[in-house]
């Protein structure tokens, strides 16, 4: 009689764990496609049976659906409860409203009937030195400003590292190397858990509070991807097959770009995809995290965030560019200068006698100059610390820090073009429209040029960034120079250095990532490299002649993650494959059951006509049972007989379980528990007749 074994089929489980992987694994796609593909099958045989399994078909149909709906639900309202807090917080290092505290600045002013408001201040705006009684202007109020931006920024940064530091250490960061990996197959276990969500969440309020150079869009990917793993655990057919899973988390990385920017098309290209600047912050970026792990820094990752924190906070206030919030500054850098535009950097020698008349091109004023020195230190000020804040134990994101940098090159880059044409409106390249005096030369897209140019070349995008540019700024006649300064970003980035940020952090943390785009030309076959050393035999499992002993003895002596199943010593034809991790599964299975038949006084089998019957000492049957199929009961039954016998007769008795594989090579799905044998004597292998 050939060994009873059971096998995995439809949606049952026979022994709680198989199929699902250790921390640090990589996954097996063939296995979990074969394994959802055979469960698909199980419940379209079964909607034929009833009602109740028609409905359960239809819900396995459309819960892919459903549950990237509520992906898509839960990562808006998040992002809306983020964006609403970290505004607040924000304003809240310049004052207060009195009249009720939980609004911001802008939507303090809402109710005011005031025209114009200074600095963006209304009159039921309260700045701190108002507050503490002292005038908006002066030195006074200069001092006490500049001293409770410092507090409130070093108070922000500190709850953001302690939160990191004490509740959730993988809600640091970015997050997308992380989520780039584990969309590659890698598993990472607790880095996308409801803790990282709730700390990641509120840390990044946190951090962009600080007034830190980094913004929340990568981390909104980030969180996005916490809120996909723990919806999908909703739905049995995505939250138990870890293949399936990363289509849930695909949609969600793509729905987490697409709520940070505003962007929905470009959120999908950006999760299908993924300057000289952008070249520079890369190598100094990665050579300061290469530091941080190898030196006693690294050991001090609170103290950290809290220096930068107040150098940050130090050395940004006096300059009004790195003061503001840093979405602030690009879209003033983005703004194209009129009527209503009161920054230094629209101080032109402009008469405008209509509000609807064209915008000429003209003399720039004083306070223009200004403007682009003060942009220059800003430029300089946020490429050294995003250098060191980027990677640091909190989270922080890099998208808005590189499309600012870019923002700031491209203004002043637009500023000076314009001034050449203004000057200069007869030479061969501004000979036409600009001789004419109309405005040929506008710095606002400049500085959209620029942005892309510079997150091109640190992320190495190119078509989802056109997308996610264009659909920023919503102007089709800007596509053919982003889609120019793009690729040509990307060009010198990669003649430069190949790898993107992403990736090079990928890399540094050592993660199993595998790009598609790389090739690999290996020219050894699998016999080559996979020939045992010394002359020692193959380590493998046969099919129905070990024991658990020599199985026990294999997982000591070896330190494989999975062993080949073979027919037998002498005919070493590939049957199957085992993961350590099944094994051991397995193994502890056998445990369990051979306590079981050895503690049971007698058993009784359903569907037997053999009744050999009473219950256990407490009344129940054990559960082991009523999983073993009706011909394994009988050789079990069998084996009591023979224990019994064994007893009488005052032998000694060993008694083990032989594992039974049979895992076809196909598809490697099948998975089998292990079935017991009554072995007498002190160590021969004589299976139960």
């Amino acid at each position: 009689m050939p060994e009873p074994h059971l096998t995995v089929s439809g949606e049952t489980d026979d022994i709680p764990g198989i199929g699902q992987y250790d921390d640090f694994h990589t996954i097996d796609w063939q296995r979990d496609i074969a394994r959802d593909r055979m469960r698909h099958r199980y419940i379209v045989k079964k909607k034929q049976d009833s009602i109740c399994d028609l409905i359960k078909g239809a819900h396995d149909a459309w819960s892919g659906w459903v549950c990237v709906l509520l992906v898509g639900l839960f990562t808006g309202a998040v992002a809306g409860i983020i964006d609403i807090g970290a505004s607040w917080m924000s304003d809240l290092k310049f004052g207060i409203c009195p009249q009720a505290f939980w609004l911001n600045r802008e939507q303090c002013c809402w109710s005011s009937n005031e025209t114009t408001f200074n600095d963006g201040n209304c009159s039921q705006w309260w700045t701190w030195s108002e507050v503490f009684g002292q005038s908006r202007e002066g030195v006074g109020a200069y001092i006490i400003s500049y001293l409770i931006y410092i507090v409130w920024a070093l108070v922000f940064a500190a709850l953001a590292a302690a939160l990191v530091r004490m509740f959730a250490p993988y809600a640091c960061g970015s997050g997308i190397p992380e989520i780039k990996t584990i969309l590659s197959g890698f598993i990472i276990r607790g880095y996308l858990g409801k803790w990282t969500l709730i700390i990641k969440s509120v840390g990044i309020m946190l951090a962009v509070s600080a007034g830190l150079s980094l913004g929340k869009e990568g981390p909104m990917v980030h969180i996005a991807c916490c809120i996909g793993n723990i919806l999908s655990y909703l739905f049995p057919k995505y939250g138990r097959n870890e293949a399936k899973k990363r289509e849930i988390l695909s949609a969600a990385a793509a729905a987490g770009v697409s709520v940070a920017f505003g962007a929905p098309i470009g959120g999908v290209l950006f999760s299908l995809e993924e300057g000289v600047i952008a070249t520079v912050f890369i190598k100094a970026n990665l050579y300061w995290c290469r530091y941080r792990k190898v030196s006693k820094l690294g050991q001090y990752p609170v103290t950290e965030v809290l220096v930068v924190a107040v150098v940050t906070a130090l050395i940004a206030y006096p300059n009004p560019y790195t003061r503001m919030n840093t979405s602030q500054l690009i879209y003033l850098l983005f703004s194209q200068c009129g009527i209503s535009n009161t920054d230094s950097l629209c101080d032109y020698n402009r008469n405008f006698t209509d509000v609807k008349s064209a915008i000429e091109i003209a003399a720039a004023g004083p306070r223009v100059y200004k403007a682009v020195w003060l942009l220059v230190l800003a430029l300089i000020f946020k490429l050294i610390t995003t250098i060191f804040t980027f990677g640091f134990k909190a989270p922080c994101g890099l998208f808005i820090p590189s499309l600012c940098l870019g923002a700031i090159v491209g203004r002043i880059v637009g500023i000076g073009m314009e001034q050449l044409a203004y000057n200069y409106p007869y030479v061969w390249m501004f000979s036409g429209e600009c001789s004419a005096g109309v405005n040929c030369i506008t710095p606002g897209l400049y500085a959209m040029v620029g942005a892309a140019a510079v997150l091109g070349g640190v992320t190495r995008m190119t078509v989802s960034l056109v997308v996610i540019m264009f659909e920023l700024t919503g102007g089709v006649r800007y596509i053919v120079p982003l889609m120019a300064a793009a690729m040509a970003s990307k060009w010198v980035g990669d003649a430069l250095g190949r790898q993107g940020i992403y990736d090079a952090h990928i890399e540094l943390n050592g993660y199993p990532f595998l790009d598609s785009k790389e090739e690999f030309a290996h020219t050894s076959l699998a016999a080559d490299v996979m020939q045992p050393k010394h002359n020692e035999s193959l380590s493998v499992l046969t099919q129905d002649s070990m024991t658990v002993d020599d199985v026990e003895t294999l997982l000591k002596d070896t330190e494989h993650n999975g062993y080949p199943v073979v027919v037998s010593r002498e005919s070493q034809y590939l049957v199957g494959f085992v993961l350590r991790r099944d094994l051991n599964l397995a193994m502890e299975t056998c445990n369990t059951a051979s306590t079981m038949l050895q503690t049971a006084p007698s058993l009784q089998f359903e569907g037997s006509s053999t009744n050999a019957s009473a219950n256990r000492k407490d009344g129940s049957t054990p559960e082991v049972y009523n999983k073993i199929s009706l011909e394994t009961r009988h050789e079990a039954h069998r084996t009591l007989q023979e224990m019994e016998l064994a007893e009488s007769r005052s032998l000694h008795k060993t008694y083990r379980c032989s594992l039974v594989t049979g895992v076809p090579a196909s598809t490697f799905s099948d998975v089998t528990i292990p079935a017991c044998t009554f072995v007498e004597g002190s160590g021969d292998k004589t299976d139960v007749p």
